[in-house]
């Protein structure tokens, strides 16, 4: 399933259309259409995935079988990754100069380096539930 075939489909069982989607996350219209011949921005992306309630990696993984990753969280791991991404942007904020390759990052820059950082922490939250320390596992 393509990216905007999945689009489509989560539109489908929200029961709104593309152009009501559009409308709400304030993209042009028409423009979730035209990512089937470009990528869209990381932050577009963002948005997408998180009025739904999924991932970009749910979106963007053309696999029928993949799954919603952001439904395994509790409200407690949500509030957590809220957390610390609330932490690393004050941080990038309050840094001196964000550079990359010895250029000042721009804001669109920043909020995909944000969006990318958000991803990370989560798949770390997923990957760290999995994680049964020594002592809590059964005796073999």
């Amino acid at each position: 399933m393509s990216l905007v075939q999945r689009v489509k489909y989560l539109c489908r069982q929200r029961k709104i259309s593309v152009a009501a989607l559009e409308r709400t996350l304030e993209f042009g219209n028409g423009t979730i259409r035209k990512w089937d011949n470009a990528y869209p921005s990381a932050d577009k992306l963002k948005k997408v995935a998180d009025y739904f309630g999924v991932t970009v990696d749910y979106l963007l993984n053309e696999n029928e079988d993949t799954e919603s990753i952001k439904s395994t969280l509790t409200p407690k791991d949500q509030n957590d990754i809220e957390k610390r991404m609330k932490q690393i942007k004050k941080d990038l904020e309050n840094s001196d100069g964000l550079m990359f390759s010895g250029e000042p990052m721009s804001e669109e820059a920043v909020e995909s380096l944000l969006s990318a950082m958000d991803y990370i922490v989560t798949q770390t939250k997923i990957i760290n539930k999995k994680y049964i320390p020594k002592k809590h596992r059964e005796k073999e």
